[in-house]
């Protein structure tokens, strides 16, 4: 293949075309063991693939997956190429007549122009953009299916609801084999699964979904990390505001995120006014009319606005997934007001700020600098002199910074280009956290002002900011990473006094109350339940507790606790106070060891 590396890594390209063959080949394969099930569509997705079909009354099981992969490999082997035919839209429909998803996907592509073409690789022909390898057989060598899911067509649930099969596909059995042993030990840190373990957080049906319920563990969880951000930006003079959870449309008509995002935005009616409201999904324009509230000199600047007020995005339900997508969230947002001569001193404090707080959380990272797709400059506000000028300004303060990054084309913010910080978590996985924007559209657009040295008056720069991002997002990877054993800072519950019969429980409240005095604010509770002490063990290391102090005869005439780990280390017997020692050490460092 043109594309396809020597070596074990492939071009992204070359990983599309293969999984989207076997998407195809999934298709004919269900089509062939149930011919009445009707087909959608079937895209590449990160690490694999999946279609969609139409089954009818037959409800497929997850026990139906290997007899279809059987039925793959059986077809694979008659598959030497994919045929391409360019087709008018009567033809197309002549083709799917008895298929109403591909109907209107006929109709939708004609109606934008798109060429019509159908792709056909042994007896099975399906409607397709393209995209294959050259000759399945030899090429797709390694594939799973990994389960089924209900999806809604199009992604709407006004729509019915489909079945969709996930599954993978690697260039070689080595690498699918590495591939599906990550997805285990993925499935065992799924935060979602952990969340209710540890009594995190809940979702209910009657306050809607991708709404998120904190218990009290999981609010102490999503505030311990604010308040850790709050106080890193609060020592460098970043001051924090507060803004309504909802907005005129105008303002929003302003900024342009009207027109960008209006599908996304949750309106709100009023019972007294005919103006349009929104649910607010992002800060920055309300942090302009702040700036422009009062006027302002060189003097002011630069001025650092954080906000940690909640924001709401109507995401589509399909794509809701635990606290990684959601339709609540928050972020810890801030919005820098300054000269232009200010930006790269703005910039570099903001730069060593995130690396401080990336690390504490022992997360490695990249930097992506996110550029406009220069095919598409519609997509973009602003003077396209300005973003040359920004986007080689970036590359400038990477350099400077000595930040080793990748580009991505396209991932650009509508106003601006972005610095991304994009993170790897425990399984290898990579999440963009940190992002910095240098706007010059906002300021413009809200006729922002500041009155220089000089007498003139001139416009600022806004730089947008964002260290972890969304909180709530940051819990799932933080969740995930740890495997839900949380760093003693954060843990919820940091340790745990278990007496080894009630005989002890006197000694075991003498033991908290005097951990407690030690150390101010402890997170440390009794176990009194009638259980063994090894069934108490073994419930604290279920709820990842990070130490365990049993109480017995021994230790109460010593005045002591044997100190147990959540891992299954036995530290042995300690003094109370050296063990107040050791724990207030672990949070005052916020130590990622025990």
């Amino acid at each position: 293949m043109p594309d396809r590396k020597k070596s074990k890594e492939y071009s992204n390209e070359y990983l599309d075309r293969l999984r989207h063959s076997c998407a195809h080949l999934l298709a004919a394969a269900v089509i062939g063991l149930f011919p009445k099930a009707k087909r959608t569509i079937g895209p590449p997705i990160e690490n694999g693939f999946y279609y969609d079909f139409d089954f009818g009354e037959v409800e497929l099981k997850d026990g139906d997956l290997p007899g279809i992969e059987g039925r793959m490999a059986e077809i694979l082997k008659t598959w030497k190429s994919f045929q391409r035919k360019e087709v008018t839209a009567s033809e197309a429909k002549k083709e799917f007549k008895n298929n109403e998803y591909k109907l209107e996907l006929i109709d939708e592509f004609s109606k934008d122009g798109q060429k019509l073409t159908l792709y056909k690789s042994g007896n099975y022909t399906d409607l397709c953009r393209g995209g294959h390898v050259d000759n399945p057989s030899k090429d797709i060598t390694a594939f799973k299916l990994l389960k089924i899911a209900g999806a809604y067509w199009r992604g709407s649930e006004k729509n019915k609801m489909l079945t969709r099969i996930y599954g993978t596909c690697f260039p070689t059995q080595k690498e699918l084999d590495e591939h599906l042993k990550r997805i285990e030990e993925a499935e065992k840190r799924d935060h979602r699964k952990l969340g209710k373990e540890l009594g995190l957080f809940t979702f209910s049906e009657l306050v809607g979904s991708g709404l998120p319920l904190y218990t009290p563990d999981g609010a102490f969880v999503r505030i311990a990390v604010n308040n850790y951000v709050e106080s890193v930006q609060s020592a460098q003079d970043y001051t924090q505001v507060w803004t309504p959870q909802m907005t005129k449309a105008k303002l929003f008509k302003i900024s342009g995120h009207y027109d960008k995002y209006k599908d996304a935005m949750f309106k709100v009616s009023s019972s007294y006014s005919n103006e349009e409201f929104f649910l607010k999904p992002m800060n920055c324009p309300q942090h302009t009319q702040i700036y422009s509230a009062e006027p302002h000199s060189y003097r002011d600047l630069p001025l650092r606005f954080s906000d940690f007020s909640m924001l709401y995005r109507d995401e589509k339900p399909g794509e809701l997934s635990g606290l990684s997508r959601v339709r609540a969230f928050s972020q810890d947002d801030c919005h820098i007001f300054c000269t232009e001569e200010q930006v790269d001193e703005e910039i570099d404090k903001a730069l060593t700020m995130t690396k401080e707080i990336i690390n504490t959380f022992g997360l490695k990272y990249k930097y992506r600098l996110s550029t406009r797709d220069q095919k598409h400059p519609e997509k973009y506000l602003g003077n396209p002199e300005i973003w040359d000028r920004v986007e080689a300004w970036a590359v400038k303060i990477m350099k400077r910074n000595k930040i080793e990054y990748f580009d991505g084309p396209g991932e650009a913010a509508f106003y601006a280009p972005k610095m991304d910080l994009i993170a790897t978590d425990a399984l290898g996985r990579e999440w963009q956290l940190s992002t910095i924007q240098i706007d010059f559209v906002m300021p413009e657009r809200f006729g922002l002002e500041y009155a220089a040295r000089d007498g003139t008056i001139k416009r600022p720069v806004m730089i947008h900011r964002a260290i972890i991002g969304s909180p709530e997002r940051f819990m799932m990877i933080m969740l995930e990473h740890f495997a839900g054993a949380f760093p003693v800072w954060l843990s919820p519950n940091q340790a745990i006094i278990l007496p080894i019969s009630e005989k002890f429980t006197k000694s075991a409240e003498k033991t908290t109350n005097k951990l407690k005095k030690l150390i101010p604010g402890l997170r440390v509770k009794i176990d009194l339940s009638n259980e063994t002490l090894q069934k108490k063990i073994r419930n604290a290391q279920l709820k990842k507790i990070p130490y365990m102090l049993i109480v017995g005869e021994k230790e109460e005439k010593a005045g002591t606790a044997n100190v147990r780990l959540r891992g299954g280390e036995i530290i042995g017997e300690m003094k109370i106070e050296k063990i107040a020692e050791r724990i207030k050490k672990m949070v005052e460092e916020k130590s990622l060891a025990l």
